[in-house]
């Protein structure tokens, strides 16, 4: 599913900034303690909340200068199969993507003595972290051990858009995967999402979006 709003601005309308999540999970699996419906409350209906609330506050605001395209995607869990879709769909369409940020697990917020709010995949890959953090005025974005062992940055619908287009692409996670017990379990349901979190996590953002999607250049970059 994807949305779609034009920039307010002449010329950076013609740039495109990408919004994303996945919205499927693993379905009906291996029973834990009876339960076999596995949620997915975390992985990802939280990001999918997060895009959700972006849409709502663009199409009120519309103070986007770049387009944004914004979509819920399917299939991540089988192997990026709808992001790999759309991203070489809009390659063969010749649009110009700018950046694409994806958020997945925000549910929960990082364990006390992280500093951080936040962590992104492929932390190094590109100046984006300096800049969010930069602009939030604090250390938001953190780099993380577990997503560098796990190779995160290749496992999440950032990934397609990076390898098609060569932009700054990645995920945005406030869930510690050493410390959450229900990665792909029965037991990731609504009941242990921290919803204040979640709204402050998107509030914080949303300031930090605008000034990404305002911005006179293309400030974020890859590095070497």
């Amino acid at each position: 599913m994807v949305g779609y709003l034009e920039g307010n601005d002449p010329k950076l309308k013609n740039e495109v900034v990408v919004i994303g999540a996945h919205y499927d999970h693993v379905g009906i699996g291996k029973a834990v303690a009876g339960d076999s419906i596995y949620n997915g409350a975390d992985d990802n209906a939280s990001g999918t909340t997060a895009v959700a609330e972006f849409v709502n506050y663009y199409a009120k605001a519309k103070t986007n200068k770049r387009s944004i395209l914004f979509c819920f995607f399917s299939a991540e869990e089988k192997g990026l199969l709808g992001s790999k879709h759309l991203a070489a769909k809009l390659k063969q369409a010749n649009m110009n993507v700018y950046l694409m940020l994806n958020y997945e697990m925000i549910g929960v917020p990082m364990p006390a003595g992280k500093d951080m709010v936040a962590f992104m995949t492929g932390y190094g890959k590109s100046n984006l972290a300096e800049k969010i953090n930069e602009y939030s005025g604090k250390k938001f974005i953190g780099y993380y051990d577990f997503a560098i062992k796990y190779q995160l940055f290749r496992a999440s619908d950032n990934y397609p858009f990076y390898t098609e287009f060569n932009i700054p692409a990645h995920t945005f996670s406030t869930t510690d995967m050493e410390s959450f017990h229900y990665y792909h379990q029965p037991g990731d349901e609504f009941d242990e999402m921290d919803t204040a979190h979640m709204a402050d996590f998107i509030q914080q953002m949303i300031p930090i979006t605008e000034k990404l999607i305002n911005a006179e250049t293309k400030e974020i970059v890859l590095k070497d």
